[in-house]
């Protein structure tokens, strides 16, 4: 028997002035093949097998689509989302970016793949979530599901466009997940003024995108839409389960390792922990804070004493959220609960990622200054460079190790790092034991290193070489 298939697709959309909309009229018509059991379906039920049947999804749908407007597209699998989707798409032509489609970036790291800049970089994958130091070197392919689609966002962030559509949207996630990366890219729509389009099956994700716009698709023409004043999400909806109360060291070591820095902290004075339903979701630590750093006169206008610092300072020293929960605000929460629970009158913050991401800030912190590397830093750095050292790559024990092999003798690394002033930076090259380390102590100690104790002053060296933000918060001021 012969087999022939014919199918037709009509799809047609209009703007209609007088209602003020585009109207979508949408319909699929196929004609069954005939093969030995189309045949037989024909007989048993009375079929015309080879009549054209006509499947109508939209007849004369209204969209009320300005700019701005967050649209939720719901309904099962096989109603006709994507087929809305993919026709708003067409309309749009290239003023959309549809998160599907982007491109998949090649074997680069994911901080040389958006923005112009290493700054504009930081910025945009720190919107998104992706604000971890390990994440920047990380490659896409190495990337978790979830964090993929916040990269695809931050794609989405460095387009340029101002329509984003989404298909199968957050399909795939856990719903913990899925509600963190809702909330966190309606924020971001709304934030540029984009026009955000999602369609998926999944109908959890209301309170978190918060839709100016949702529709729900049902079978055949089946459709309900619903618009609001479309006011952005207060906050993402897996916020309203978390607790934060005082920790242990065992909690914090439990998300240590998601921190750059790694797990030891120095004369740790408070933890504190936020959780979830029983799960841990971030950690704060307070420490005893530094004799000296650059910001703190500017903060109070004078230089505390020790006896002062002892009794009234801290130091925020680690502040780490768990990847799943990134950006939707809870580091900035957990500051600022925890501020006034901690028993220091005066707290502090250095931080990298504070120049990029205001956590701090929106907690109740004042940026007092960015704080650049000492000049004689500076100059140890550049002596280094010289002698093969890549200061961007001074955090590596292992390229250290391996520079250091390569020299012929120890002479010239003695030199740089006996360039770098007395006091406190020596003192955290030498960790020694002493308020205040000389030059003379340095050259005492130095011949004494092997190359792994030299490669470790090398990467703390490549630490003070960092440009920081200093912060500053003060019960005084805090409301009550």
């Amino acid at each position: 028997m012969g087999v022939a298939t014919v199918r037709a697709r009509r799809r047609g959309r209009r703007y209609d002035k007088e209602r003020g909309c585009y109207v979508y009229d949408v319909a699929f018509k196929t004609v069954a093949p005939l093969t030995e059991r189309t045949v037989k379906v024909a007989e048993a039920f009375g079929l015309g097998v080879d009549e054209e049947q006509t499947h109508v999804l939209y007849d004369d749908f209204e969209l009320h689509l300005t700019d701005g407007d967050v649209v939720y597209i719901t309904g099962d699998s096989g109603s006709g989302k994507s087929v809305l989707l993919d026709a708003i798409r067409r309309d749009l032509g290239d003023e959309a970016a549809c998160m599907d489609r982007l491109p998949e970036p090649g074997d680069e790291p994911i901080i040389d793949t958006v923005g112009d800049s290493f700054k504009e970089a930081l910025g945009i994958l720190s919107r998104v979530g992706l604000n971890d130091a390990y994440l920047f070197l990380r490659r896409y392919h190495e990337l978790s599901e979830g964090q993929r689609y916040r990269y695809r966002l931050a794609q989405l962030l460095d387009s340029g466009k101002n329509r984003w559509l989404c298909d199968e949207f957050l399909s795939t996630l856990d719903r913990t997940t899925a509600k963190v990366v809702a909330y966190n890219i309606q924020k971001q729509a709304r934030k540029t003024g984009a026009t955000l389009i999602a369609a998926t099956t999944h109908g959890d994700l209301a309170r978190d995108l918060a839709p100016s716009i949702h529709v729900v698709k049902g079978w055949g023409k089946e459709i309900n839409t619903e618009y609001s004043r479309g006011a952005a999400a207060p906050r993402c909806t897996v916020t309203d389960d978390v607790a934060v109360e005082e920790a242990s060291k065992e909690d914090y070591q439990r998300l240590s390792y998601l921190h750059y820095r790694g797990g030891r902290v120095t004369t740790p004075l408070k933890y504190y922990r936020m959780t979830r339903l029983g799960e841990l979701v971030a950690v704060i630590v307070y420490s005893s804070p530094p004799a000296q750093v650059g910001g703190r006169k500017e903060a109070v206008g004078y230089a505390p004493t020790l006896t002062e610092l002892n009794r009234d300072w801290a130091l925020i020293s680690r502040v780490i959220v768990h990847p799943k929960y990134r950006g939707v605000g809870l580091g900035s929460r957990l500051i600022a609960e925890t501020l006034p629970l901690q028993g220091r009158s005066h707290v502090e913050l250095v931080a990298v990622m504070a120049q990029y991401n205001p956590f701090a800030e929106r907690a109740g912190m004042t940026l007092i200054k960015i704080k650049e590397p000492h000049p004689t830093v500076t100059e140890a750095v550049e002596r280094l460079r010289r002698l093969g050292f890549n200061p961007a790559l001074m955090g590596s024990l292992r390229r250290n190790e391996a520079t250091l092999d390569a020299l012929p003798g120890r002479e010239k690394v003695y030199e740089a790092l006996m360039a770098v002033a007395p006091g406190p930076y020596l003192r955290r090259l030498t960790r020694l034991k002493k308020m205040y380390v000389t030059r003379r102590m340095l050259r005492d100690w130095l011949p004494e290193q092997d190359d792994t104790s030299l490669a470790r002053a090398l990467k703390t060296l490549g630490v003070l070489a960092q440009t920081k933000a200093y912060l500053h918060w003060s019960s005084e001021r805090c409301p009550t």
